[in-house]
């Protein structure tokens, strides 16, 4: 059975999603981002990330990657979640199972 593919804005995506993302791209979004047509023809880029129930495409350009991350006091200068923050995630969401890249870039 497949899941449901859901493409959505990054400020539109629930908090609990926002921050589950960030544990799975704890070093940033933009290297991560891949292209992809949508419904309209029109090429556009996405940070992937999968929850056991969805697969999300979660829009965002390559400036808005960097922009989220910078504007986002999760992160520290350098643009890695910082490690208390990870900490707290890791407590709150330890029985979730996503997937995402956290290799450092």
């Amino acid at each position: 059975m497949s899941k449901p593919r859901v493409v959505k804005d990054y400020e539109l995506l629930d908090v609990e999603v926002q921050e589950q993302i960030k544990l799975a791209y704890p070093y940033g979004f933009e290297r991560k981002l891949i292209k992809f047509t949508n419904q309209k023809g029109k090429l556009v880029s996405a940070l992937p990330f999968e929850t056991e129930e969805k697969y999300y495409l979660v829009r965002m350009t390559l400036q808005e990657a960097k922009d989220i991350v910078e504007d986002d006091d999760d992160y520290d200068d350098d643009g890695n979640l910082r490690d208390d923050i990870k900490a707290e995630y890791e407590d709150k969401y330890d029985d979730e199972d996503f997937s995402g890249d956290d290799e450092p870039v």
